[in-house]
């Protein structure tokens, strides 16, 4: 099969097309011809050399893809509804930018009516992630208010629809006019350009003075002090990535008076009966509104998998609003 491989860590150009043995599925596992690979931004940082992959795991990038299943363990594909031929989105360990890539049955999904195998690429790791950390790990309700920090990313565009359709209120920071226009048309309510604006400030005045209940942080470093100032009291910040570095300083005091939680946690060291709890619950609770239309794909470029170096140089200029897939 064909592959995108790092050659070495570096930037975008040390990823190559490669030829690699096309994978077995192991037990518990299926093999998926990919027709569409979604990028991410751990992508981004096992290129660099500063996410390698878990043990066991493919040493090529790629964490989610779309295609059909080619071939696989009988006995948990019949478990799970799946079948020789049937179109699938997975979430995977790596092995994402290639042809052919095994993945656990468990963590496979069906492509949503309606939706083409590229859109459907753009599913897993966003779904996964903010099913994991807003719905399930803080615990997100309807009525509750949730600021999104990096609004109009793969994860921002997924989460402000996620916790729309379940109720909430949804606040999101963004770098530029473009893209609170975009967040706004899927359904967040106040958009903060964070280059203008106090996001704290913005944040306390959307709320009455209250503050906010939930903070989906993918940034880290002076973002968390801040936002223990901008959450309410009971508040909840869910912290998914370090973008902005890994150092914090924050009022400890606060924390107390205001009986907040800080939580932090990585999907792809996770088990994979961990995971598949979750594709449970997202094809039970999620998948269901994709199918009434209430979640919609947003993708911003489409590129041919040779050109993979350009789709990470592309991420790296923080340009997009949605996802970035590469065709196979």
């Amino acid at each position: 099969m064909q592959a995108i491989a790092i050659t070495r860590p570096g930037g975008p150009e040390v990823l190559e097309l490669v030829t690699r043995p096309d994978p077995v599925p192991g037990p518990g596992e299926c093999v998926i011809r990919v027709a569409a690979s979604g990028i991410n931004r751990p992508d981004v940082l096992q290129r660099k050399g500063a996410y390698p992959p878990p043990p066991g795991a493919s040493d090529l990038p790629g964490l989610e893809v779309a295609g059909e299943i080619v071939s696989g363990d009988a006995a948990a594909l019949a478990e799970a509804g799946f079948a020789i031929g049937d179109k699938v989105c997975a979430l995977v360990n790596g092995g994402g930018y290639a042809e052919l890539c095994a993945a656990p049955v468990g963590q496979c999904l069906p492509v949503p009516a309606g939706w083409t195998l590229a859109q459907a690429a753009s599913l897993p790791e966003t779904c996964f992630t903010v099913w994991a950390n807003v719905f399930d790990r803080v615990g997100l309700q309807a009525g509750e208010t949730l600021l999104i920090h990096g609004g109009s990313s793969g994860i921002g565009v997924t989460a402000i629809q996620m916790a729309k359709a379940f109720g909430a209120k949804v606040l999101v920071t963004v770098g530029g006019a473009d893209k609170a226009v975009a967040c706004l048309a899927l359904g967040a309510d106040v958009a903060i350009n964070y280059r203008e604006q106090d996001f704290v400030a913005e944040a306390r005045a959307a709320t009455g003075g209250r503050g906010v209940d939930v903070i989906l942080d993918m940034v880290a470093g002076d973002y968390i002090g801040r936002g223990v100032q901008a959450l309410a009291e009971d508040g909840r910040l869910a912290l998914i990535a370090v973008q902005g570095g890994v150092n914090s300083q924050i009022d400890a005091g606060l924390v107390l008076r205001k009986r907040l939680t800080i939580t932090g946690s990585t999907l792809r060291p996770r088990s994979a009966a961990f995971k598949a709890s979750l594709a449970r619950s997202l094809r039970d609770k999620v998948w269901p509104l994709i199918e009434a239309g209430r979640i919609k794909p947003v993708i911003y470029r489409e590129l041919p998998a040779a050109n993979a170096a350009e789709a990470h140089a592309l991420m790296e200029s923080n340009q997009h609003i949605g996802k970035i897939v590469l065709n196979w």
